[in-house]
């Protein structure tokens, strides 16, 4: 079988490769990058193929990769001194 090769794949894993493609694409990433993340994706929920031969078949479906992405785009980005909140270097400075 030749490399990246989707035969091992289930047509829900294609449907949901396709789905987090239109995603990643919607969000300016290029069709290139966009595939490979999408297949990354897919291959993290389902450990491979789920067909017969394929790499996932017979294991159970992880959806936690799937859950990152809302999670991390959701939560503030704090930067370096993140832990002190909105206070940040001047109150830092001052309490000293």
């Amino acid at each position: 079988m030749p490399r990246g090769d989707k035969d091992k794949y289930t047509d829900k894993e294609k449907r949901q490769a396709r789905h987090i493609e239109e995603g990643y694409e919607k969000s300016g990433v290029s069709e290139e990058e966009a595939e490979r993340r999408a297949w990354a994706t897919v291959n993290a929920v389902h450990h491979g193929g789920e067909k017969p031969g394929g790499g996932g078949y017979g294991k159970p479906e992880n959806h936690e990769p799937m859950r990152k992405g809302g999670a991390k785009a959701a939560r503030p980005n704090l930067g370096r001194m993140g832990h002190m909140g909105h206070m940040g270097r001047i109150g830092h400075i001052a309490r000293a």
